[in-house]
């Protein structure tokens, strides 16, 4: 049996707890019965307005001291103003009133007592997990919560803290974060703040809860607000001695290898099936590249995280630059490893996830590799490589006509995320690369081929499909499949002299195409583009859609990097100045360093740019003037596509060639060039593609 002093000791606990507010709504009714605004109290709190409307809202709760000054206005008010059918007198504090004599105080302390549980039934329902009551905080309520998160999650996947100490999250949440440090920041994410978003596939893992600092943020927990070095800022981290680095370690928390950078993980070995990792993003030193997101890091808080909630929601939590969340996304959708049962102990163990690249990294075969890698370093190949790459070319002056030469204007044609478009249905190789001499060709099979394709004719006014700069093979080179494949599609005959081919195949690709193409289109919609637009209203709301919703404009921008830069991690290259050639770099620990599955989307997509191009030159008799990447630019009569795609009688856009439209792999207007040459000035070189679009033609490596 308990005794007096323990008994005395688990009231009093009751009575130090933090008190209770009354619900939202009622702290909103008090306060207008009072004919108070706001503005005003917040001026007595000494606090901001947009806090008062959070504390109003449900979105947050104040801290001490102005957690009690606010609950004695509101017990006071409370008593002015009671609610209709409330005893006149009633508190709405759910701690003990002061002890006081005299019948006043008996009937108050009696309609306390009849008011107390009503109030605290109403009240929201604190976190599990224990907290120090001079930093606890209510979350916010559960109606601002994403409702596709899932109980662990209420408060969506990131926050963006500023340097007030409010962590703006998705959907209009705000959360006040009371840590003064980055070990009281990362203990605050975890038990307290609701953040994190669930796995993506039922092998995979939940994503761990992004912080994103602002200026003021890192500052306040000791960073500096730049991290300055004569290495591109990205690549900076602070030096092992730095006191954050040290409270950090001292704390036995865990930095990855990528040390305390603009991307840091926080983290400890997980517990069971919990994890316990934290990701920061430090916007002033560069996290977001204005490339990928254009126009971010100038926005407020708010809308930060409004930009990149809608990422996370429809893309994956972001976990470093967009390349890194491309190739995140690819195996976050496909995971290595699922339960499996261990039929000698009837155990459950981890085991192989069919359709995955699995657990270990994999050795390219020597024509897929890149010069410096130790496969071709060790074994002193000199074979050849493939040069599957997206198209440079210029069509030669002489083989413009007069025609064209007069043609006013030259209009590119870009393709939607081609590269996207080219990763839907894709069978790629699975497991490693077997050689084989003398093989037969077959287009379903993928791998690498070395076959002779100077034979194949195509007309000179088209690149040429097989080589990235459009020229003529001269003799054997090294193509992927789909390259190989194309030339028999033109009716020509391929004999391969070796290949590298593998036996496991599958469309790894498939579930990260389908979940960025459901982004991108969704996004595009809304900025007010979708499929039931006629073209020249679908050319005319791409021309104003970066102004009509800045923000998701910059969430489509993020997803196209996302595409492009993913694609290009599959064949990272080595990075640093201290790098020697034949050194295995850290790229090539991890699975997902597949230069061959990169090599089959970019031929790929090329191939598909090439048979378009075709069938608008059987339809129309229109050659381009130049392709770079997935622009195409054409000369025109006038400055519209409109002007020179092929459309049938009723109008409707003629199937084969280019068509416009918002879906992966469909064409809108990229830009317009007056043409201003004439003969002579072609004869001094020309390139108009260079000045209708440019820096959008190589699938990043090195982010």
């Amino acid at each position: 049996m308990a005794s007096e002093e323990e008994l005395f000791a688990s009231v009093d606990a009751l009575l130090n707890e933090e008190p209770h507010l009354p619900p939202p709504a009622e702290r909103a009714r008090l306060r207008e019965a009072a004919g108070i605004t706001q503005a005003r109290l917040a001026a007595a709190l000494k606090t901001t307005t947009q806090s008062v409307k959070n504390w109003e809202n449900g979105r947050s709760e104040p801290k001490s001291p102005r957690l009690e000054a606010y609950q004695r206005l509101l017990n006071g008010w409370a008593a002015k103003y009671p609610a209709p059918g409330a005893a006149p007198t009633a508190s709405v504090a759910a701690t003990a009133p002061a002890a006081s004599t005299g019948p006043a105080a008996s009937t108050v302390e009696r309609a306390d007592a009849l008011q107390a549980p009503a109030v605290a039934a109403a009240a929201p329902t604190r976190p599990a997990t224990p907290r120090p009551a001079a930093t606890s905080r209510r979350p916010a309520t559960k109606k601002a919560a994403q409702p596709a998160a899932g109980p662990r999650f209420l408060h969506g996947p990131l926050a963006v803290l500023d340097g007030d100490g409010c962590a703006y999250g998705t959907a209009g949440i705000v959360l006040d974060c009371p840590a003064t440090t980055v070990v009281e920041l990362v203990q605050w994410t975890l038990r307290e703040s609701g953040l994190g978003a669930p796995k993506l596939n039922r092998y995979g893992k939940d994503s761990d809860p992004l912080i994103v600092l602002t200026a003021a943020a890192a500052v306040k927990l000791g960073l500096p607000e730049r991290l300055e070095g004569h290495e591109q800022r990205r690549s900076l981290r602070l030096p092992e001695d730095h006191p954050v680095v040290k409270q950090v370690v001292k704390a036995k928390w865990r930095l990855t290898q990528r040390g305390f950078g603009p991307w840091a993980r926080i983290y400890r070995k997980a517990t069971g099936t919990q994890r316990q990792c934290v990701q920061l993003a430090i916007l002033s030193w560069d996290a977001l590249d204005p490339r990928s997101w254009p126009g971010v890091t100038e926005m407020e808080p708010a809308d930060i995280a409004r930009v990149l909630g809608v990422y996370a929601t429809r893309v994956i939590t972001p976990r470093g630059s967009t390349a890194v969340s491309g190739l995140e996304l690819m195996t976050a959708l496909r995971p290595p490893t699922r339960a499996v049962r261990d039929e000698a102990t009837g155990n459950w163990v981890s085991g192989h996830n069919p359709g995955s690249l699995g657990t270990e990294p994999m050795d390219p075969a020597p024509p897929e590799a890149t010069p410096e890698h130790p496969v071709v370093v060790g074994s002193g190949w000199t074979g050849g490589f493939l040069n599957e790459e997206a198209y440079q070319w210029v069509r030669p002056v002489d083989l413009l006509t007069d025609e064209e030469c007069t043609l006013p204007y030259a209009v590119g044609l870009d393709l939607n995320t081609a590269f996207l478009a080219a990763a839907a249905r894709l069978v790629v190789g699975l497991s490693a690369p077997d050689h084989f001499t003398g093989p037969t060709f077959s287009p379903k099979i993928p791998g690498s081929w070395l076959v002779d394709l100077s034979h194949v004719e195509v007309d000179p006014r088209l690149p040429s499909p097989f080589t990235p700069d459009g020229t003529r093979p001269t003799g054997p080179a090294w193509y992927q499949t789909h390259t190989v494949a194309y030339a028999q599609e033109l009716g020509y005959n391929v004999e391969p002299i070796e290949a590298y081919l593998r036996r496991e195949t599958g469309a790894y690709l498939d579930p990260w195409h389908d979940r960025l193409k459901t982004a991108y289109v969704d996004t595009l919609a809304d900025l007010g583009i979708t499929k039931d637009l006629t073209d020249a209203e679908f050319l005319a709301a791409m021309e104003r859609h970066k102004d009509a919703d800045p923000a998701m404009a910059a969430v489509l921008a993020a997803i196209k990097a996302t595409v492009k830069g993913g694609i290009g991690k599959l064949r990272e290259r080595p990075q640093g100045r201290k790098y020697q050639e034949g050194e295995r770099w850290p790229a090539l620990q991890r699975p997902t360093w597949r230069p061959d599955i990169r090599a089959a989307v970019i031929s790929k997509a090329r191939i598909n740019m090439h048979r378009k191009m075709r069938n608008m030159a059987a339809m129309t008799g229109l050659y381009p003037l130049a392709v770079l990447s997935d622009c195409v630019v054409y000369p025109s009569p006038g400055d519209s596509p409109l002007d020179f795609l092929p459309y049938a009688a009723s109008g409707k856009p003629q199937p084969g060639g280019f068509r416009l439209g918002p879906t992966p792999g469909l064409a809108k207007l990229e830009g317009v060039q007056t043409m201003l040459w004439a003969v002579d000035l072609m004869e001094k070189g020309y390139n108009p593609a260079r000045h209708i679009k440019g820096g959008d033609a190589v699938l990043d490596e090195g982010e």
